[in-house]
């Protein structure tokens, strides 16, 4: 009779609902918990890196590393500014390499996997798998540093580091991934209306492929920004501005080199700041990247899922 009653006003019980949205909340919350405290997980090596490098060396020595540092020095930024135009002149040149590398690098990647996606390529197959075998198999160093130094005579050219960088296998495979997803009838319907491939390319698939593209120049641009090895190969101490990662490496390399000749010869150089140093050109060297990964964040989410399953 109540519960006929209650039909009947309008009053019908939900506890089946109660129940699902106390689930949801408590699941969500859940979630945010554990997500919160991998955050912070992640979070802490950076604070320590950031700490430790404005402490003083003995502080370190005594205490560890810290996130807040228990005798504030800025020696080992006074160290690695020594010489600004150094310093100024690296990051000029990883600039221009990273923009430069990530313009051409992306344009080169997109257009190679948009072109092994169309059905009527005749050779994508072919080709693909010789892109899909460089994954397995490499020439090696000699001769890679060969074909760089003796056959296109790279040598002391920033084209020795622009060059290898601007393409990658597993990148243009996530770029084909990609374009697969937008369906063929598009180009098809701009080809009956008169369009070229490259009109075709230029006007609707790189618009579409804005996730893609992000995430592809997110990977190309971290690629130079952090280089070094080829710098290291083809490009000689005797140039003005090298890459920044190889000038700091240098940097640290040669505190290392100084405080243990200095121990070899029963010489006390414990004013050398060498983990505050390696701690701040971390600091110097990531710290761009920080500030502008969040601008293309929700891109980099949405295009590493390049290839989910969808339910």
């Amino acid at each position: 009779m109540n519960a006929k009653s209650d039909l009947i006003g309008g009053n019908t019980p939900r506890p089946a609902r109660i129940r699902s949205d106390a689930s949801e909340v408590i699941v969500r919350w859940f979630g945010y918990i554990v997500i919160g405290a991998f955050a912070i997980c992640c979070l802490l090596p950076f604070l320590l890196i950031l700490g430790t490098s404005f402490t003083s060396e003995s502080s370190v020595k005594k205490f560890g590393f810290t996130i807040w540092p228990h005798e504030f020095s800025t020696f080992a930024y006074q160290i690695v500014f020594e010489n600004p135009k150094l310093i100024i002149g690296s990051y000029l040149v990883t600039i221009g390499l990273t923009v430069v590398g990530t313009i051409i690098g992306l344009f080169i990647v997109a257009m190679t996997g948009y072109a092994l996606q169309r059905p009527d390529f005749t050779y994508r197959n072919k080709i693909s798998f010789f892109i899909y075998f460089t994954t397995l198999f490499s020439g090696g160093l000699v001769p890679f540093y060969l074909l760089i130094t003796q056959y296109l005579e790279l040598k002391d050219n920033y084209l020795a580091v622009l060059l290898p960088g601007l393409l990658s296998p597993f990148l243009i495979i996530m770029m084909k991934s990609f374009v697969r997803s937008i369906p063929h009838a598009i180009t098809e319907s701009a080809k009956i209306d008169g369009a070229g491939d490259f009109t075709i390319f230029l006007r609707l698939i790189l618009p579409m492929s804005t996730p893609a593209l992000a995430t592809i120049g997110l990977f190309i641009a971290l690629g130079y920004w952090n280089e070094w090895y080829n710098a290291m190969l083809f490009l000689s101490p005797d140039m003005d501005y090298r890459p920044l990662q190889l000038f700091l490496y240098n940097v640290v390399t040669s505190a290392d080199f100084i405080r243990n000749s200095a121990a070899s010869s029963n010489v006390s150089m414990s004013d050398v700041p060498l983990e505050t140093m390696k701690m701040a050109t971390a600091v110097v060297a990531t710290g761009p990247v920080i500030l502008f990964y969040p601008f293309v964040q929700r891109y980099f989410i949405k295009g590493i899922t390049v290839g989910a399953v969808k339910g």
